[in-house]
């Protein structure tokens, strides 16, 4: 007989030892002391930041906005695999359970990060409101029932397979969550509230009535789970090497002309394949650009020279920490391994394209705060960047990767 209860567990259980095995790797890297340092720099340069507010501060449109989005996206975590679209699929009205305790987990861990969030703009909407502290607890309990109502659309949402009712969907659940949210930090009146709670009531009721005769959409739901997994995958890769992770290549013709200008020569063999793989790889490519969009705008906001060149050599750190796998990248390719190339090729072009990566990202750095129009700290970081990115490149990296080939 079919248990759901136990299907569930064996799921949950299995994933949480998946993902706990990795985690190991991650907090016992070095990595985590660098986070904890730029935590603690940003916390205390946030400390400073809301002493300087004003009273007409708008904290509670700013809160509204991040809560917003972070209501709207509200996945549920279902643990399915690929075979369940076969094998599970004649079973689907007996998984309403299963199917429940994923809501109640997904709800528990997002639950979780709203409350961190919450913690962390507090003070700042303590600053410039005379209720203080005393809503906080409030303020908690209904962003978490916002969150299961959220949920409870999402995935009713997964009956449809259009595109367009997934968008409509998230802008008008969005506008309302920002409009519900905005009134509860300025202490609408009850009236008003319920009337909002009334409609996300009625909003819920008509997806529920067009969807109860439909059947889930198994393809669309294990793919969405396996695209999360895959995130915390492209994570932990950063620190050991994950078997199950599956790679993710996107074409970028507009981004040839980088490679054309690649010597055709024995010599330039790894610099074309680790440069191709660099501008053609979204973990890789997708990693830089995050990195230096956060770090470009952490810069441009902090107005301490010191602080700016600790700031810019932190996330050039973090940048080629974070692409030393790229070393790895074509391991499990025996054709490359035919290649007549010397090994002293491959460790100069990946060091080659390493250093040009992080002098790129220093350059960004110094111009935008050359554009801020300190010019005393974009000199500072520009000199301070070229000399990080050459130890990183040819002293920390180069022995890094000598001591992972004598382990393998």
């Amino acid at each position: 007989m079919f248990e759901d209860k136990t299907l569930w567990k064996e799921r949950a259980t299995r994933r949480v030892k998946d993902l706990s095995s990795y985690l190991r790797y991650i907090f016992n890297s070095h990595l985590v002391l660098v986070l904890v340092f730029l935590i603690g720099a940003g916390a205390y340069y946030y400390q400073n930041w809301i002493k300087s507010l004003s009273i007409g501060f708008p904290a509670e449109i700013i809160m509204a906005i991040v809560f917003g989005v972070l209501l709207t996206y509200s996945p549920v975590y279902n643990f399915l695999l690929e075979a369940d679209q076969i094998f599970l699929l004649p079973l689907e009205n007996k998984l309403k359970g299963y199917f429940l305790r994923s809501g109640v987990v997904s709800l528990v861990f997002q639950g979780y990060v709203l409350l961190l969030l919450l913690a962390v703009l507090m003070p700042m909407y303590a600053h410039i409101s005379s209720d203080g502290f005393h809503s906080f607890f409030t303020f908690l309990v209904v962003i978490l029932v916002m969150k299961a109502w959220n949920l409870a659309i999402s995935w009713r949402i997964h009956y449809y397979v259009q595109a367009s009712v997934v968008l409509s969907d998230m802008f008008v659940r969005y506008f309302i969550n920002l409009a519900f949210t905005f009134l509860l930090f300025k202490h609408a009146g009850i009236v008003i509230l319920l009337l909002i709670v009334l409609v996300m009531g009625f909003y819920y009721q008509a997806f529920y009535v067009r969807t109860k005769k439909m059947g889930l959409k198994w393809d669309l739901l294990i793919d969405h789970e396996g695209k999360r997994v895959s995130s915390f995958y492209r994570l932990a890769n950063l620190f050991t090497d994950v078997p199950k992770l599956k790679e993710t290549v996107k074409r970028r013709k507009g981004l040839d002309l980088f490679i054309r200008r690649i010597a055709f020569s024995q010599e330039k063999t790894y610099l074309f394949l680790f440069s191709r793989a660099f501008l053609r790889s979204s973990d890789y490519l997708g990693l830089f650009i995050r990195l230096t969009i956060i770090g470009t705008i952490a810069l441009y906001f902090l107005s301490f020279g010191l602080g700016q060149v600790i700031l810019a050599i932190l996330f050039l750190y973090l940048t080629g920490f974070q692409l030393l796998p790229l070393w790895n990248h074509h391991q499990n390719k025996l054709w490359v391994d035919l290649y007549p190339v010397a090994l002293k090729f491959k460790t100069a072009a990946f060091h080659h394209l390493l250093m040009v990566i992080l002098i790129i990202q220093t350059i960004i750095f110094t111009l935008f705060i050359f554009i801020k129009g300190e010019i005393s700290s974009a000199v500072l970081v520009l000199f301070a960047g070229i000399g990080f990115s050459y130890l990183f490149v040819y002293f920390y990296s180069k022995n890094r990767l000598k001591a992972k080939e004598e382990r393998d």
